[in-house]
């Protein structure tokens, strides 16, 4: 997310025709040195020599407060943008807008919001704002607050990717999802490089248990990403959800013949053939990654020997158990399992 906020310090301009205001000039100039050299503690106690020479006061204050928020020291930070906004009566919207950060960061909500409300006044435009804003209000469970930010700065910023995909999730969050889809549709219309697009909107339409729906996105990004193993392995979830477990199979089989080693396929697909009672392929699956090494085809193992077992098919089990343990060795559950065997 984009921020609103503005941590350079603040320059006073004017003509030094003084000793005393050429004072106060230098030790600025001082203080802001040291400030962008990251030595905020040195600079503030510059600054606040500046204030006593005469400095303008709300400068030094954003100033001041501008270093312990560097500090993360985020009381003084909020105490010191509360002097620089009502120095300024409220009109210098940097220090609004740090305030409502400070706020945020401190988990005063409420605050944040308020003080979000009163720098977006100053300049309505500010596209972070409002995403910050939405970001608070979701902070207190204000959905609508948040949805109604987020639509703002959408209608400043249709081209911010970004904002497309937080106002999509602000709608789903009331569970208007229609609009979610059409916010997205709207996306891809005006990005149709954006291939995410389409798997985010298969996303949506699967929380939405729109099944046939997201398997039909999901082959859309597909048709443009032939490859792309997650997109596969989302379709092939979904499709499990629809009840179409052995066309999601044949995906999974798609998957690991691109990627062999993308063991999380492999459990999957080797879990899909032990329940439909496809053993040959459950093991195959299993083994597949096991040589990946993922522990969870020892469970696999396991559960297929178990079953041989309930059958008093004894070498069988062991069969399996000892097929488990050539891959993970050090298993003491397998140990145990063989030793109950006599092996």
């Amino acid at each position: 997310m984009r921020f609103a906020n503005c941590f350079l310090p603040a320059v006073l301009c004017f003509a030094t025709f003084s000793f005393a205001v050429q004072s106060y000039y230098d030790i600025m100039e001082r203080a802001n040195d040291l400030y962008r050299k990251g030595k905020f503690s040195q600079a503030i106690i510059l600054y606040q020599k500046a204030v006593d020479r005469g400095a303008d006061p709300s400068a030094i204050s954003f100033n001041i407060a501008n270093s312990y928020y560097q500090m993360e020291k985020y009381p003084e930070a909020a105490a010191a943008y509360r002097k620089a906004v009502d120095y300024t009566n409220g009109s210098f919207a940097p220090a609004v807008f740090n305030m409502a950060s400070v706020y945020f960061r401190l988990k005063q909500y409420p605050e944040c919001i308020a003080a979000y409300h009163r720098a977006l006044k100053l300049e309505p435009s500010n596209v972070s704002g409002w995403l910050y804003l939405g970001e608070a209000y979701s902070k207190v469970g204000d959905k609508v607050g948040a949805l109604r930010a987020i639509e703002k700065a959408y209608e400043l910023d249709k081209a911010d990717i970004s904002i497309v995909y937080q106002l999509s999730e602000a709608n789903i969050a009331l569970g208007d999802f229609d609009r979610a889809e059409a916010v997205v549709r709207e996306g891809y219309a005006a990005h149709p490089e954006e291939v995410d697009f389409l798997v985010y909107l298969g996303d949506v339409f699967r929380l939405n248990k729109q099944y046939e729906e997201s398997a039909a996105s999901y082959r859309e990004a597909l048709g443009i990403k032939p490859d792309d193993v997650n997109v596969m392995y989302k379709l092939a979830d979904v499709l499990v959800e629809d009840n179409k477990t052995f066309i999601a199979m044949d995906v999974l089989n798609s998957i690991l013949q691109i990627k062999p080693g993308f063991s999380d396929a492999a459990i999957f697909l080797g879990n899909l053939a032990y329940d439909t009672k496809f053993l040959d392929r459950a093991e195959s699956a299993y083994e597949l990654a096991a040589k990946s090494g993922n522990p969870e085809a020892i469970y696999g193992f396991k559960n297929m020997a178990y079953d041989a077992l309930a059958q008093k098919r004894n070498s069988e089990a062991q069969r399996l158990l000892l097929l488990a343990q050539k891959y993970y060795p050090n298993d003491q559950s397998l140990k145990a399992d063989l030793l109950e065997l006599g092996l």
